[in-house]
């Protein structure tokens, strides 16, 4: 059993800073951890394989917009994907490299655009379902999961369709991932149960040692 001591139904960035009692410090948690995963999901962009039959590459960003919406919680990891699309729409070099695809804002309305729009939303039913302990177990932490990965297909796929319609929207953007991105969120999904197995046993080791510290 995952032991949850006093954490109630917080996420594991809410529990890590709440562990400090300086709110200078909590609030410092919670900012880096935002800023961590907007990174995060810039670095993910730049492994991208291209297709010769689509323009949406392949990429890892899912996963770490999905791990990252359990971590943070709904909240902390919508603003870590607003962040990550502020800055893609600034100008900055996040979003997956392609010699076919509009750089910065243009890449929104692209071919792409419906899956990076899509982000947030996913972050916060991901989160959503973590906040509320879906992170604890391996099965619900698949089943938060893949209720953001819908949430990213759905928008994905939707937005192509407007642009090249319905049948080859399914061929070009969800048929060639849909395999794929579900073995990677079946092995994704004890990261974070094995994240708060760590984080008991840290907890445990903790209380066993403050009687012999108070006897010193």
């Amino acid at each position: 059993m995952i032991r949850t001591f006093h954490s109630g139904s917080a996420t594991l960035v809410e529990m890590l800073a709440s562990r400090s009692d300086s709110t200078t410090l909590n609030v410092a948690i919670r900012a880096a951890s935002v800023l961590f995963m907007t990174a995060l999901t810039a670095a993910a962009a730049q492994i991208s394989i291209p297709l010769p039959f689509t323009d949406v590459p392949f990429t890892f960003q899912p996963m770490v917009v999905l791990i990252g919406g359990l971590a943070l919680g709904p909240r902390l990891g919508v603003a870590s994907q607003v962040l990550y699309l502020a800055a893609g729409i600034a100008g900055l070099p996040v979003f997956a490299a392609s010699a076919t695809l509009p750089p910065g804002a243009a890449r929104l309305f692209g071919p792409t655009g419906g899956y990076l729009m899509s982000y947030p939303f996913a972050a916060l039913v991901t989160g959503y379902l973590g906040a509320r302990g879906f992170d604890r177990r391996y099965l619900t932490s698949v089943t938060a999961m893949l209720a953001g990965l819908v949430v990213i297909f759905a928008g994905g796929v939707l937005w192509l369709a407007m642009l090249v319609g319905p049948r080859a929207a399914l061929v070009t953007g969800f048929y060639p991932f849909i395999v794929a991105d579900l073995a990677k969120v079946l092995a994704a999904a004890g990261i974070m149960p094995g994240m708060w197995r760590l984080l008991g046993r840290s907890h445990e080791e903790h209380e066993d040692d403050s009687p012999r510290r108070s006897r010193r």
